[in-house]
């Protein structure tokens, strides 16, 4: 015995809901951004001392890492150097930031601030090392 189904159309007895236009000149353009940096997922985190501020909006950050050797079973220090996003160039020389991971900046930037840990030592106390 073979059934038949019997299909409803849902009327809707609403009329359809006109769009809106939206004028060419009310919309604002905005333009690309550095990226979000509080945490949205699971985005990698690095600290490290900055190395250079030189350029604009940019600075380089050198990040330490020790690995054992194969051989001998000693530890080495290996260090990483990384382009990263400073939006207001805040962080100097010798300061120690926190980077998180972003979405590609430039060729070679990958990464943005998220905060400055330490400030560097200023004057006099930098040189005497205190």
């Amino acid at each position: 015995m073979e059934k038949k189904v019997k299909s409803s159309k849902s009327q809707s007895s609403k009329p359809a809901a006109s769009k809106s236009k939206v004028d060419e000149k009310s919309v604002v353009k905005t333009a690309a951004v550095a990226p979000v940096v509080d945490g949205i997922g699971n985005r990698r985190e690095l600290v490290g001392l900055v190395v250079s501020d030189k350029m604009t909006k940019t600075i380089v950050v050198k990040v330490d890492r020790q690995v054992r050797h194969r051989l001998y079973k000693k530890y080495v220090t290996k260090s990483e150097r990384y382009k990263a996003h400073d939006e207001k160039n805040s962080a100097k020389n010798g300061d120690l930031v926190s980077l998180i991971e972003s979405r590609p900046l430039s060729k070679e930037k990958r990464w943005a601030l998220k905060k400055i840990i330490r400030t560097a030592l200023v004057g006099s106390d930098a040189e005497l090392g205190v």
